[in-house]
């Protein structure tokens, strides 16, 4: 049987190489940033792998567990992308409903997100077996779904701006949010197509219609902030040429920090871009993500995912006068 959990692991696991910068075609601002940009890819392979392996859902818990703070909530997320994946093979399913339940709760932003990873990888006749049961959170799916997309189709969702103008998923969205959610998880993966350069993040956004730039600038907040790449100057420099967009730069922001928080996995470069990003600390922004998620409710026929973000927004843009 072990022999078999390893072939399995083998044959899901996407290969190590197609997070390599050069494989990508991503931009290299300098050999530090590469290296952090690869580390988290393969971080999260590292999850994926364990959870494909995995003989139960307990088993993925050590092996993450050993990672530094600074990559283990990027294998959480990749962990929740396997057990997804195996959910939707032929068998027993339940693995992601217990991993939520269990060691995935700290990480759950992250599971979400990876659940969305692996709904790109699936034919959609199967995404009905995805979990995502959190009404609020379950956008998060379609945040994964767009990294994603931008992430290994860079050439159609980047380079030609390609947007699903229509989603089929969830199945209850009357107000069509589901391609906003998506734009954000585009403007994450942006972050890693432009190798970290304020610089040319903003030239890319720039070249993307005026309706998405908005949710493409929260995805790259979110993405400097947990992920790393730019330091106290260059996160500055990303504040200073987000122009408008600075609300949603420090909600993404503020977002990472909620999620670094709850998993008790912050680190010194989060400090960093949320004191630049939100005016901040990391914990303090954390806990405007909570304060305003109490009582959120769905207004004015957006969904309450969207109204907790603009919350998160018209909180922090105030304390940021520069």
């Amino acid at each position: 049987m072990r022999a078999w959990r390893r072939l399995r692991r083998r044959v899901l696991t996407p290969a190590i190489s197609q997070t390599k910068c050069d494989v990508r075609g991503f931009h290299v601002k300098d050999e530090a940033t590469r290296e952090r940009l690869e580390t988290v890819g393969g971080s999260f392979l590292t999850g994926f792998g364990e959870a494909a392996e995995a003989r139960v859902v307990a088993d993925v818990v050590a092996p993450l567990e050993r990672l530094a703070p600074t990559w283990r909530g990027f294998a959480y997320e990749g962990a929740a992308m396997g057990l997804t994946i195996r959910d939707a093979l032929p068998g027993r399913g339940g693995r992601v409903a217990e991993f939520l339940a269990g060691p995935g709760d700290p990480h759950v932003y992250m599971a979400y997100v990876g659940v969305g990873w692996a709904m790109a990888r699936l034919p959609r006749f199967l995404w009905s077996r995805l979990y995502a049961p959190d009404p609020l959170l379950r956008w998060l799916v379609l945040d994964g779904y767009g990294f994603h997309q931008a992430y290994f189709r860079t050439g159609s969702y980047i380079e030609k701006r390609y947007r699903e103008e229509t989603f089929s998923w969830p199945a209850d969205d009357p107000g069509g949010y589901a391609v906003r959610a998506i734009d954000q998880g585009v403007g994450r993966a942006s972050w890693f197509v432009v190798g970290a350069d304020p610089d040319r993040l903003a030239r890319l956004f720039a070249g993307f219609p005026e309706r998405r730039r908005a949710d493409l600038w929260a995805g790259a907040g979110l993405a400097a902030t947990y992920a790393g790449g730019a330091d106290e100057a260059g996160l500055e420099r990303l504040r200073e040429l987000s122009g408008p967009y600075r609300g949603e730069l420090a909600q993404g922001s503020a977002f990472a920090a909620g999620a670094r928080v709850r998993a008790g996995l912050t680190v010194p470069h989060n400090e960093v871009a949320t004191r630049v990003l939100c005016g901040l600390s990391t914990r303090d922004a954390s806990a405007v993500t909570d304060d305003t998620r109490i009582g959120v409710a769905p207004a004015n026929g957006l969904p309450a995912y969207e109204v907790w973000r603009q919350r998160i927004r018209n909180v922090l843009v105030p304390v940021r006068k520069n």
